[in-house]
């Protein structure tokens, strides 16, 4: 794995956001841009699990816990959905979170409430795990 090659990634991943956003429009709910999402990923022949439980680890120990991240995303990226008016931190955070409990490189936050997608409607991370991969 590299950073070119998440770097590419990311580029299918959020042209298919747009590809359903040009097509359903906004003012839907999350749940029907997740089942677009999943059926344009598909069709790309992109490799992802849907609504996969995140493990948290609290000294060895594997907490009873309902988190789970929307897609993960040919096991490297994440990439979490929403259809709100705007960003709230507290969805960067998560992502953020859900990265590092993942050991995930690369998180990718996409709102689908918008006008246009590339512009305002994503917002992509990464962490230290994306810093040490090679470029190329």
């Amino acid at each position: 794995m590299t950073q070119k090659y998440l770097d590419e990634l990311t580029y299918e991943i959020i042209g298919s956001a747009i590809e359903v956003h040009k097509i359903m429009g906004r003012g839907l709910l999350e749940s029907v841009y997740h089942q677009c999402l999943k059926e344009e990923l598909t069709h790309r022949k992109i490799n992802f699990s849907s609504e996969m439980k995140v493990p948290v680890l609290y000294k060895g120990k594997e907490l009873e816990t309902d988190f789970r991240c929307d897609l993960f995303v040919e096991n490297a990226i994440i990439v979490e959905l929403k259809a709100v008016f705007e960003f709230h931190p507290m969805f960067e955070a998560k992502l953020l979170n859900y990265m590092k409990l993942l050991k995930s490189p690369k998180g990718i936050l996409i709102n689908f409430n918008c006008f246009n997608i590339f512009k305002e409607g994503q917002k992509t991370f990464v962490n230290e795990y994306f810093k040490n991969l090679p470029k190329e």
